[in-house]
């Protein structure tokens, strides 16, 4: 299930990347209440984070709304207040930051070739092969399972080989009528950043340490040909050149 081991987060979590467990057959679940040193909405952002009015994340919470007790994936790092605001409302998240497996393979892979020059050999090394290796570590998961994926701005900085692929694999492992939440920059940002929820409308921006330059800027045209497998699709305009676009299967 990927390559780098996921810590849960005050919440009674187990091992690997499920980060909230599936209720009980009483039917009663056991969140323990985020500890006093959470990051909350409450909060005054930090100097190095904003706040962005989210029409996209209204919008994904008014289709789940009636779910009862969904599944979430988030492809982002496992903040305590994205899990508990979606864990307080029923779903069960699992967690996974997608750019941070996807640094570790690739220094893996660097150093298995600087290791052993043969095993360039008897590996397929083009840009869809390497991500063929990646996907197949890191989504061990069954098809379908969840209703929900928070895929953030993440196609923005794979390598267009590996994003295509990518959005095939999540397709397969969304439910029918599940949805996925994106965001695409309409020019390359000129920092890195990662979101987290702050309430029902509002994200909060932080500003982090630059995992992988912007790789590709994405047309209208190019998203609708990836995202060609969902039935829907809905996309708000930020004032920060950042659209957030929503995909029903």
């Amino acid at each position: 299930m990927g390559l780098l081991n996921k810590l849960g987060i005050g919440l009674g979590v187990g091992t690997g990347r499920e980060v909230a467990r599936a209720v009980p057959a009483n039917g009663h679940s056991h969140v323990s209440p985020p500890p006093s040193t959470a990051i909350g909405a409450s909060r005054p952002p930090e100097r190095s984070e904003s706040t962005r009015l989210s029409n996209g994340l209204k919008e994904l919470l008014w289709n789940l709304d009636g779910l009862g007790r969904g599944t979430l994936l988030d492809l982002g790092p496992a903040w305590q207040t994205t899990l508990s605001f979606f864990i307080e409302r029923g779903f069960r998240v699992s967690s996974d930051d997608l750019l941070r497996d996807w640094k570790a393979f690739l220094t893996e892979e660097e150093n298995r070739l600087r290791d052993d020059a043969s095993v360039r050999d008897s590996m397929d090394m083009t840009p869809s092969g390497r991500a063929t290796r990646f996907l197949e570590a890191t989504f061990a998961y069954p098809k379908p399972t969840f209703d929900a994926i928070l895929l953030w701005d993440i196609l923005d900085y794979l390598e267009p080989a590996l994003a295509k692929q990518l959005v095939t694999q999540l397709t397969d492992l969304l439910r029918p009528g599940g949805v996925v939440f994106a965001m695409f920059h309409s020019k390359k940002p000129e920092g890195f950043q990662r979101y987290r929820v702050a309430d029902s409308n509002t994200l909060q921006v932080v500003s982090a340490a630059t995992l992988f330059p912007a790789q590709k800027v994405y047309q209208n045209r190019e998203i609708q040909d990836m995202f060609a497998r969902y039935r829907t699709m809905k996309s708000f305009v930020g004032r920060d050149q950042l659209r957030e676009t929503l995909f029903i299967k």
